[in-house]
């Protein structure tokens, strides 16, 4: 974890909110530039539209529809392998939903969603080194990912860098000012950094 965090953190301190680092399920497949292309266009749209949305009903469906693309794998074989995860999740078999999800990592490692349902999983295991490693891959390839940077958030909170916490959560309210629970998470981590000498 120590030797992740520190690079991992400037990162996200310096991340810009526009456009994925990396690749996305449809890269490197020469036979769907167009779809990839408009893939990105849209999911550009969909973060901007939630950014500016007055309506949290409005947000929600955009929330909804982020969501839905940044599951999209390409592959039947990944959409099996995940659907399979979740359901072993669900049966709290995390053994099996983590060897199912290391395939799909392994088979297909520029989708997001493979690497953060792992990341989810080592957080149920409290295995934070792992879960911030697969949390790193994430941000490498969609920075705007929000759900992982709350992620990050609650691992910083649970190892004590509250400071560190109120940074990543303050990044991923900015992507998504609708966040359920972490403005309030923010309010009470304000007072303690304030008070935490450098």
């Amino acid at each position: 974890m120590a030797l992740l965090a520190p690079a991992l953190l400037a990162g996200v301190a310096g991340a810009q909110t526009t456009g994925p680092s990396s690749g996305s399920p449809l890269a490197g497949n020469p036979s769907v530039p167009a779809l990839e292309s408009e893939r990105s266009r849209r999911l550009d749209e969909l973060f901007s539209r939630l950014k500016d949305a007055s309506d949290p009903r409005i947000a929600r469906v955009i929330d909804r529809e982020i969501s839905l693309i940044l599951a999209r794998s390409g592959s039947d074989t990944v959409d099996l392998l995940m659907a399979r995860a979740a359901q072993a999740f669900q049966r709290q078999d995390h053994d099996l939903s983590l060897s199912l999800l290391d395939a799909v990592v392994d088979l297909y490692p520029d989708y997001v969603e493979g690497w953060s349902r792992r990341a989810t999983i080592y957080f149920a295991r409290k295995e934070y080194g792992r879960a911030v490693a697969d949390i790193e891959q994430v941000l490498r390839r969609e920075p705007r990912h929000y759900g992982a940077l709350a992620g990050l958030g609650m691992i910083l909170q649970q190892l004590g860098d509250e400071r560190q916490a109120l940074v990543v959560f303050r990044k991923a309210l900015e992507i998504n000012p609708h966040l359920e629970r972490i403005p309030e998470v923010i309010r009470r981590l304000q007072p303690k950094v304030d008070g935490t000498a450098l």
